[in-house]
């Protein structure tokens, strides 16, 4: 199984925690599409012994697309790769660009699944945030979608500052009412060069609180299980059948090519990225280069990436695949570092398989650092 990621790399505005690549002029909108259309001509060998049953649009908000642009790039996966019978479409969407008639359009569109970015119900989070949507178009929104697509995703933000674990309670059982089967859910992170970091330094809103965050995250967890998801990954929740096939793939490590400016592909033993420019890349592509640069990764680099996906899901670490991917060295040195916080209740070994405990899961990040394998 094998996976493509196409980067639409457009926004309306400027999130202010947001650090991904965008821009917020549409003026290249149609030439970036052709030159998407073109890279993924371009790269059609890497995969031609691979099957596809992902397709994925992130971004940017890949919504400010068409729907006949959106086809069109659809249709040039399946001109060039060979795509499974039955794949998982996805297509990241913001409410205020889901209109009851935008949601019809694509629900005959070959995409079948919705990854809403609703992020809160609140007036005020919303403004905080910079989103372009309001808490009514976010509501709506979902009631028409639910009415026209069965695999939907919505996401939310906790750790806001300033919001009760009341207000956090409203947010959840808000997204449960409307029979979401998928929730991915973030802490807000304040990145370096985001309108949130300087919103912060110059005092106009205050720090995340760690300690906010996991109780948001402790909530989380008790109220979605309580409502039959399955905690699948550390941010991820899903109800039997709905988890997301394509974030699912990335975190076992299969293979996926990611196409657009700043997209990540992975082969199993060297990883490549798009350069993060709009105009860089479409030169580029025009003059018939791919825009990327690879790094071979070594087996330190593939065991220290085992650990920190295999830590953030339901499937664990495997003992016995440490022992036989990368040997004896790495499996005694992942025993001796992962001692102390067994002994303190974080991590635990079951069927040969290391994972957090509940206590454990919201350090889960820290943990896996403090479990790499570090090259002397």
């Amino acid at each position: 199984m094998s996976g493509i990621y196409i980067h639409i790399p457009f926004c309306k505005q400027a999130c202010h925690y947001c650090d991904f690549h965008f821009s917020t002029s549409m003026k290249k909108k149609e030439e970036m599409v052709l030159a998407i259309a073109k890279e993924l001509q371009m790269r059609k060998k890497e995969f031609q012994d691979e099957i596809i049953e992902t397709i994925y649009f992130g971004g940017g908000t890949p919504s400010v697309l068409t729907t006949e642009q959106i086809q069109f790039l659809i249709s040039e996966v399946y001109k060039n790769y060979n795509v499974s019978e039955n794949p998982e479409i996805t297509i990241e969407a913001n409410p205020d660009d889901l209109s009851k008639n935008r949601i019809i359009e694509l629900s005959q569109s070959p995409i079948n699944r919705l990854s809403i970015g609703i992020q809160s119900f609140f007036e005020d989070d919303l403004k905080m945030m910079n989103r372009a949507h309001n808490s009514a178009e976010a509501k709506n929104c979902l009631e028409f979608a639910t009415q026209h697509f069965d695999n939907i995703s919505l996401d939310l933000i906790y750790g806001i500052p300033g919001m009760s674990n009341e207000k956090w309670k409203q947010n959840i059982e808000t997204a449960l009412s409307f029979g979401i089967p998928h929730i991915s859910s973030y802490a807000l992170t304040v990145e370096p060069k985001t309108a949130l970091n300087k919103l912060i330094q110059t005092g106009k809103i205050a720090k995340p609180n760690d300690e906010l965050a996991q109780e948001h995250f402790a909530i989380l967890v008790e109220t979605l299980e309580a409502n039959a998801f399955i905690h699948y990954e550390l941010s991820n929740f899903g109800k039997e059948n709905y988890f997301s096939k394509n974030n699912s793939a990335y975190w076992l490590g299969k293979k996926y090519i990611g196409i657009g400016p700043s997209a990540h592909s992975y082969d199993g033993i060297s990883r490549s990225w798009n350069v993060s420019n709009n105009s860089l890349y479409l030169k580029s592509i025009q003059e018939d280069k791919l825009p990327n640069e690879i790094e071979i990764l070594s087996i330190t680099d593939r065991y220290n990436e085992y650990i920190m996906t295999g830590l953030r899901t339901i499937w664990g670490v495997s003992l016995q695949r440490v022992e036989t991917e990368f040997g004896m060295d790495y499996l005694n040195y992942l025993h001796k570092q992962t001692q102390k916080f067994i002994n303190d209740g974080l991590l635990s070994i079951d069927n040969n398989i290391l994972k957090p405990t509940p206590k454990g899961k919201f350090l889960t990040d820290g943990i896996a650092s403090d479990l790499f394998f570090l090259n002397s």
